[in-house]
């Protein structure tokens, strides 16, 4: 006889926390991912243009996050033009949706006016 499956956590099925969602916000929410992302949305990019295109982004950075989503299997290196060049695989353009979203959300945010608080006091909700 087969025992039935055992449940791992119980936190697993509770919609509101998803390892899979958790595990996608965190790699994009690292430090200059979105807009490397943001780069290659429009295309296959060569290392140099990519760094140039994000002012203040550093070599070692860029290359951290490259092999952090190349790992992944979001970006790949690939050749253009006899040059290496990195690209969105598939996976990667699953996210150009996500990126829109958050492009548009962060231009109606910069649209909002906030009104001016006094230094220290912590607004609540």
């Amino acid at each position: 006889m087969v025992d039935p499956p055992t449940r791992r956590h119980d936190h697993m099925d509770d919609e509101r926390y998803c390892p899979y969602f958790h595990h996608t916000v965190e790699l994009l929410g690292r430090r200059w991912t979105g807009v490397i992302l943001r780069v290659l949305a429009a295309g296959p990019a060569r290392y140099g243009d990519i760094r140039s295109s994000i002012p203040g982004l550093s070599d070692r950075l860029l290359t951290r996050r490259l092999a952090e989503l190349e790992s992944e299997g979001i970006v790949r290196r690939c050749e253009r033009e006899g040059s290496a060049c990195w690209g969105l695989t598939g996976k990667g353009r699953l996210l150009e949706p996500v990126l829109d979203a958050i492009a548009d959300a962060a231009r109606a945010l910069a649209r909002i006016e906030v009104p001016a608080e006094r230094p220290g006091r912590i607004r609540t909700a």
